[in-house]
């Protein structure tokens, strides 16, 4: 599987701890992760409204698999992303909503908190939070004898999601291009996506943007 993470601006100095975090845990099982930024203060400026429009491109163009994203509270790059189709974001302050996320919603991004109750020891509830992300097998439902109608209602929202929804270009296109000219212009967002794109509409908007 491909993650991609990002973050937005106000957390970009956990970047490199998270990303660490990440490879550990998600490296470990075999998943290759792209850092998407920001990878510090210095880097390609992202809000999490930039971050809710790369998740769209990554995870619609199929150039990743799942995305952990999240900004200091984590709402807001939870909400940025759920906007856009094809999207299903978990929020996980803790180990067990990343294992019931998982099992339950079995959706495609999680968004977390790295500034609010980020205290003493935060790196390590970074690190179970990608250990039940990633570990087992998805969408297994718990408890079990829930997983049916789990299963089926997971299906449904999806189903749900679809119907209400924009083409993704067309989405994409309907907002302000100068939020999406500035989501896809970093080198690290570009780096992972022109080598894993497999959607030729998406990459010919996106080249379409960055040529504006």
């Amino acid at each position: 599987m491909k993650i991609a993470l990002m973050m937005e601006n106000s957390q970009a100095p956990k970047n490199a701890m998270v990303a660490a975090e990440l490879n550990n845990v998600a490296g470990g099982l075999g998943h290759e992760v792209f850092n998407v930024g920001m990878k510090d203060e210095n880097d390609h400026h992202l809000t999490y409204i930039h971050l809710g429009i790369m998740a769209s491109i990554l995870l619609n163009s199929k150039a990743v698999d799942f995305v952990v994203t999240g900004c200091g509270t984590g709402q807001g790059a939870l909400m940025a992303s759920n906007l856009h189709p094809g999207v299903v974001c978990g929020y996980c302050l803790e180990p067990s909503d990343a294992f019931l996320f998982n099992q339950i919603n079995n959706g495609n991004a999680i968004s977390l908190a790295f500034a609010k109750g980020f205290g003493w020891a935060g790196e390590l509830n970074v690190r179970y939070i990608f250990e039940k992300a990633f570990t087992g097998k998805r969408g297994e439902g718990y408890p079990i004898e829930r997983a049916a109608p789990q299963q089926a209602n997971a299906a449904i929202l999806n189903e749900v999601k679809a119907a209400v929804s924009k083409d993704v270009v067309e989405g994409l296109r309907a907002i302000d291009q100068e939020l999406v000219k500035t989501a896809v212009g970093s080198a690290h967002f570009q780096e992972c996506f022109f080598a894993n794109c497999q959607d030729e509409a998406i990459k010919e908007y996106v080249l379409s943007v960055l040529e504006k």
